[in-house]
């Protein structure tokens, strides 16, 4: 136990473990993947084949889910949007090779727009088989996918006061990333059903405000200590804290399709983690105006009117993201990710959920799990998309 956790009295595996760059806000990507079988583009429950074709080096990088169609990929600690992006873009052609010779295909994406329960199958691995039988009918529902985007934070007192502070945001970054509009063949109605499907999960959703870290380690011992949860990775929560990894982790956002959308929402984060860790202290966003707003990115996407935690007006996303945009200017400049911060503006204008409803026009489905899988792999070797995608008014197209 470090001289910090004696002197605070907190137990050993709460011990924030910083790396030597977390000064500078280092930045790692996290992405879920699913299985596809090309022949009617249904889910492949075939994690544990792939993972045992998979060379040495990639299986470093590449982790089983609670679903065995869906896996997940890491990338490492980075300097920059750039590097982070750069190494997620490589392990993806590598993966799409990889499970090509199984006859497979790879898309990312916050649903399958198809999957149904009835075919669900719970992974061999045995932190997810423990999950299966803890959540019992909720692990046998249909999977979803998230990105996760982890910021390091060079002491835990910093990460608290940013968790504290990107509750506020993280409706936002729901509208922007929701790509999950069908469930069970059907249109929802929502941008992101991938949200409301999780939530039925247990410590889910948006953490409360915490004083300091010590409150936060209070919190995870007692769960930890009463046997209910094995370690803090089993906190759910739309951000959350990894002491392990010394990183607040953003865990709201679907799973987004392409890589350079992927790029987009991990400016965002990276930018607003340093804009909001040099602002001044101020009191936390009421809870229940995040819960409402997280509501309505779930259901409207970039289309929602977002309450203004300050002012409680009703104000577009669109309008609020622009007011973002322009405060993570400078931040973003100097953490070298203007370029990739400059995409968000086209994420806006074609949110992932509005592309898969024009390509499902129709409702043929399959021609939505074509185009994932086609966006899949970065631009310069991608195929073109099955349509053009549509202004982003996507509620009209719902029958």
């Amino acid at each position: 136990m470090t001289k910090t956790a004696r002197a605070l009295e907190l137990p050993s595996w709460s011990v924030w473990r910083a790396g030597s760059l977390s000064d500078l806000l280092t930045i790692g990507i996290e992405e879920e993947f699913m299985l596809l079988d090309p022949h009617d583009w249904s889910l492949a429950y075939r994690s544990a084949d792939v993972m045992s074709c998979l060379p040495y080096d990639l299986r470093a990088r590449v982790t089983l889910e609670t679903h065995a169609a869906v896996m997940e990929i890491a990338t490492g600690v980075h300097r920059s949007v750039a590097g982070a992006v750069s190494e997620l873009a490589g392990l993806r052609r590598r993966i799409a090779r990889a499970v090509a010779g199984r006859g497979l295909r790879v898309a990312v994406a916050g649903t399958h727009p198809a999957a149904v329960w009835e075919d669900t199958v719970v992974s061999t691995h045995p932190r997810y088989q423990r999950i299966g039988e803890t959540m019992r009918v909720l692990a046998r529902r249909e999977p979803t996918l998230a990105t996760h985007v982890h910021i390091g934070v060079p002491s835990p007192h910093a990460a608290v006061e940013l968790m504290n502070r990107l509750r506020a945001h993280l409706p936002l970054l729901l509208a922007l990333s929701a790509n999950s509009p069908f469930w069970q063949g059907r249109a929802t109605g929502f941008a992101s059903t991938r949200t409301t499907l999780f939530d039925a999960f247990p410590r889910s959703g948006v953490p409360r405000s915490f004083s300091g870290y010590a409150d936060w380690v209070t919190m995870a011992d007692r769960l930890l200590r009463s046997g209910a949860i094995a370690d803090p990775s089993f906190l759910w929560w739309d951000v959350r804290l990894q002491p392990r990894y010394g990183t607040v982790e953003v865990r709201i956002l679907d799973g987004q399709t392409t890589i350079e959308d992927v790029a987009a929402v991990a400016a965002l984060v990276h930018a607003l983690a340093r804009l909001e860790l040099e602002r001044p202290s101020g009191d936390p966003a009421p809870i229940e105006l995040i819960e409402e707003n997280r509501f309505l990115a779930a259901r409207d996407g970039m289309d929602a009117e977002l309450i203004d935690t300050t002012t409680g007006a009703r104000t577009p996303a669109r309008q609020q993201l622009d007011r973002v945009l322009a405060a993570c200017g400078e931040p973003a400049r100097r953490l070298g990710c203007r370029r990739h911060l400059a995409r968000v503006a086209a994420l806006a204008a074609e949110p992932g959920a509005a592309r898969q409803l024009t390509w499902a026009r129709g409702m043929d489905l399959r021609r939505v799990a074509a185009g994932l899988a086609d966006a899949y792999e970065p631009v310069e070797r991608r195929p073109a998309v099955p349509v053009r995608v549509a202004a982003p008014e996507w509620l009209a197209q719902i029958a």
